[in-house]
């Protein structure tokens, strides 16, 4: 059965909300340096607003980057740009402009890995959707989180091995074992948006 194209969820908001029904709440992304393109599956292409089938392929960062809303473009692309140059864990809140026309809420988790001369050569991360948590609250100034202390907390490191296994068992090509670890992956990417909303609830009071 053929792909649903990018042009569909444009113009049909039910097929974008189903899809997104389906998918839950998380998606995932992964950032070669020899090639410079970033492959993402359908959720994140949804968000980013670019063509499913050609992010899966791999697009360049500048087509994802299109995606997000013009306010927090520029603190993102720095943010990015120091986690390639630094490497290690971020973690960064921000806008995207879907593609269904809806502005809304990602949480994005990443980490990029450097070869012994300090050049980066891969990076790989999540993405959560958490516009209900900002139900309701301003999106003047978009909060940028802080980023974790060397010592990560242990949902931080659940989450790089969940990243690390999805990698590993999709390149098996095995349907159940990616149903478990694709579990897995969604189980942890909904512990990390509920500590955010946790987080968001203790400044509150």
């Amino acid at each position: 059965m053929p792909k649903p194209k990018l042009l569909e969820y444009r113009t049909c908001a039910a097929a974008f909300q189903g899809a997104l029904d389906a998918l839950d709440v998380i998606g995932t992304w992964s950032w070669d340096a020899a090639s410079d393109r970033i492959q993402a599956d359908l959720f994140v292409a949804l968000l980013f607003n670019v063509d499913p089938e050609e992010a899966e392929a791999g697009l360049p960062l500048d087509a994802f980057i299109a995606g997000i809303h013009p306010e927090d473009r520029d603190r993102v692309q720095a943010h990015v740009r120091r986690g390639g140059r630094d490497g290690g864990l971020y973690v960064i809140e921000y806008r995207v402009c879907s593609a269904d026309g809806v502005t809304r809420w990602v949480l994005g988790r990443g980490r990029f890995q450097h070869d012994y001369r300090g050049r980066p050569i891969s990076g790989r991360g999540i993405i959560v959707d958490i516009t209900d948590v900002r139900m309701g609250e301003t999106s003047a100034g978009a909060v940028e989180l802080a980023e974790l202390q060397e010592a990560e907390p242990p949902l931080e490191r659940a989450a790089d091995h969940a990243m690390a296994a999805h990698r590993a068992i999709c390149e098996l090509d095995d349907p159940v074992h990616k149903a478990r670890v694709d579990a897995l992956l969604l189980d942890v990417g909904r512990k990390l948006a509920e500590q955010e909303r946790r987080r968001r609830r203790s400044q509150m009071n």
